[in-house]
């Protein structure tokens, strides 16, 4: 009889990026994926032992996706359009896999755009990777675990 353990953790190092439904290539370091609901504080006349709090507005802050460089101009051309006033916004996700390959969260974001490239830093003393990185802002998060 197999068990199934469902509190297994996972390493942060297995996962693809997707946008508008394509895995897009390698990358080696995503952050961002937050989300911050803002609260306003109450304080009810007459009740001193706490402070009410109501929620406001959820932010999201910017993922940033970040990738050894390559031939392809797929990053640069969505950042190039989004400057010359061309908003192309995808939806994406970021998916995260187990030990085993079986993809195990997702978290999709929605209406994407870049609104920051950063090429890579050369130096020709070091033997470090080429790193391209693109910052999106997005218009919402979704969590969804597998089962």
């Amino acid at each position: 009889m197999t068990v199934q353990r469902t509190n297994d953790v996972s390493g942060a190092f297995r996962f693809k990026v997707e946008l508008d439904g394509l895995l897009v290539a390698g990358f080696s370091e995503v952050t961002g994926i937050q989300s911050e609901t803002e609260v306003m504080e109450f304080a009810e006349g007459g009740l001193n032992t706490h402070i009410h709090y109501l929620p406001k507005q959820t932010k999201y802050p910017r993922i940033v996706l970040k990738r050894g460089m390559t031939s392809s101009s797929e990053l640069w051309d969505w950042y190039d359009g989004v400057a010359a006033g061309k908003i192309k916004r995808k939806n994406g996700a970021v998916i995260l896999y187990n030990h085993a390959g079986k993809e195990i969260c997702r978290w999709n974001f929605f209406e994407a755009f870049p609104v920051k490239w950063h090429g890579p830093d050369l130096n020709a003393t070091g033997g470090n990777v080429a790193v391209e990185s693109v910052e999106i802002v997005h218009n919402g998060l979704k969590a969804i675990f597998s089962k």
